[in-house]
């Protein structure tokens, strides 16, 4: 857990419209619900796609409209849920993770694709090292890349978390660049096609 950055919430269900608290200390602007009693989608929350849409880390599908946040903005002080089995089942237990934006650390941001390089400016000063985006007008994989595993000036290793396939390390879909990131379009991982727009998380 970090103020303004990142909060891990547990709850139970109840089958009926309700509110969670958090202590996140901002508005959410990712937030990720998992059913830990029962086999159910992972439940994603988007500022950009707002409270009247989801989408899931195990599907590579765009926006859907459905009431799994009760169409309800989240406030700092608590997120909402509707009645579906997904986010909110009677006596489901859930786990809640939730990420906000502070200048310097974290960035919960979009961006739309010119189809070639685009340089991503998060509001860094020595680049992102950790980078999670999705597609979200469109069908595309959650992608990670992570400076561990490398993001350089060539081809850089990435999982997708909607699979259980392999790292992939043979395309060169993002570059280093000390504001953020660079994503360049290929069609090994289309995270720059134009015109599409998309979300992500990145840490410094």
């Amino acid at each position: 857990r970090a103020v303004g950055v990142f909060d891990e919430v547990c709850y139970t269900g109840t089958g009926v419209a309700k509110t969670v608290a958090h202590g996140l200390g901002a508005v959410p602007e990712l937030m990720i619900v998992k059913s830990r009693s029962n086999a159910e989608t992972w439940a994603v929350y988007s500022v950009d796609g707002g409270a009247t849409k989801y989408l899931s880390l195990n599907s590579t599908n765009g926006f859907t409209t459905l009431g799994w946040w009760n169409n309800t903005t989240p406030t700092a002080a608590v997120f909402s849920l509707g009645a579906y089995s997904e986010t909110n089942g009677t006596a489901f237990t859930y786990v809640a993770y939730l990420f906000a934006t502070k200048a310097g650390i974290s960035k919960v941001g979009t961006y739309t694709g010119n189809g070639s390089s685009l340089t991503l400016n998060m509001g860094f000063t020595t680049g992102a090292r950790f980078f999670l985006c999705k597609r979200t007008d469109s069908t595309g994989d959650w992608y990670v890349f992570d400076t561990t595993r490398g993001i350089i000036a060539g081809n850089d290793g990435h999982l997708s978390l909607n699979t259980i396939a392999a790292e992939v390390t043979t395309d060169d879909s993002v570059d280093p660049d000390t504001s953020g990131l660079i994503v360049n379009q290929l069609a090994a991982t289309n995270i720059n096609v134009n015109a599409a727009t998309y979300i992500y998380l990145a840490f410094a």
